[in-house]
């Protein structure tokens, strides 16, 4: 279960602005994010492709307040794929989109609008967009503009958070041909009216979640690093007769390397790999799924 303790810090200015000015090594950040720039991106890109992995690329940044900088994000976007393309690492690689970064709170249609550029320039590359899923305020936003997003662009993905209480509908909704998911656990601070609390309960609407994509039509993502899960997920697949290219792993990048190595010897395996200066958020949830994470961090400063 995420610390809520370090994933309130994920969404408070004043701790941003501790954790961001506290002069980090290098080695602790990179961890868990591949770089700042589109060149650390695709540096990253090309040595996991070389190791068989796919990869799927989020330029971080979130709770966009300013159509300046959801255009800037989409800009970002624009480029990194432009970037991919010429370097010849498009094919087999896929875009994760925050709809919040691209305008999801502001007025009209500028997060679809936004999306729908993205995913233009994702198809023109042949390459997939997935859209993350946030906090449970933004799910019925995410949804619907994901349906419109595949009157154009059928293979526009989305990750679903099974501790969500709605998520098990949502789900049965979602598995139908041709429709890419990805399945996350969550890990955003919610309420219990809306979303399980204690592990053994998200285990539990894990395991429905994934068995609701595998004995669907559709394309499972299964976002985990649990073993646990990982072996229910195969043993499901195996159930449902699934092909080999019907359904993959989906890993962090800094996380479990060796079991994604591993994974990719048989299966579809591909890393989420987070790139960009706007960190502090994507860092704080990292640090608070885990508590080996947290303690990686705070050996970093006994270290130095």
């Amino acid at each position: 279960m995420p610390s809520p303790l370090l994933l309130a810090a994920a969404r408070s200015d004043r701790m941003r602005g501790v954790v961001t000015t506290v002069p980090l090594t290098r080695g602790v950040v990179d961890r868990f994010v591949a770089g700042e720039t589109v060149e650390d991106a695709i540096g990253v890109v090309r040595e996991l492709s070389g190791a068989g992995l796919l990869t799927t690329l989020d330029h971080l940044g979130e709770d966009t307040t300013e159509r300046s900088q959801a255009d800037a994000t989409r800009d970002a976007y624009l480029d990194l794929l432009a970037a991919l393309e010429e370097q010849g690492l498009a094919k087999g690689s896929e875009a994760s989109v925050k709809l919040s970064a691209l305008g999801q709170r502001l007025p009209g249609d500028l997060a679809l609008d936004n999306a729908r550029a993205v995913c233009a320039a994702a198809g023109r590359a042949g390459m997939t967009v997935t859209l993350d899923m946030e906090d449970h305020t933004t799910v019925d936003s995410t949804l619907d503009i994901l349906g419109k997003l595949r009157a154009d662009f059928p293979w526009v993905g989305v990750a679903v958070q099974a501790m969500l209480r709605r998520s098990e509908g949502d789900l049965r909704d979602l598995a139908h041909e041709g429709s890419r998911v990805r399945l996350v656990k969550g890990a955003y601070a919610e309420p219990g009216s809306v979303a399980f609390q204690g592990k053994p309960e998200i285990d539990r609407a894990y395991v429905r979640g994934l068995r609701t994509l595998m004995e669907g039509a559709g394309y499972p993502m299964v976002g985990s690093h649990d073993p646990r899960m990982i072996e229910i997920a195969l043993a499901m697949a195996a159930r449902s007769a699934r092909a080999a290219d019907s359904y993959e792993f989906q890993m962090l990048y800094g996380i479990r390397a060796a079991e994604q190595r591993r994974l990719a010897e048989a299966h579809q395996m591909r890393v989420y790999v987070p790139y960009g200066a706007d960190w502090y958020g994507y860092f704080m949830r990292r640090l608070a799924e885990r508590p080996a994470n947290l303690v990686f961090f705070l050996r970093s400063f006994v270290s130095r």
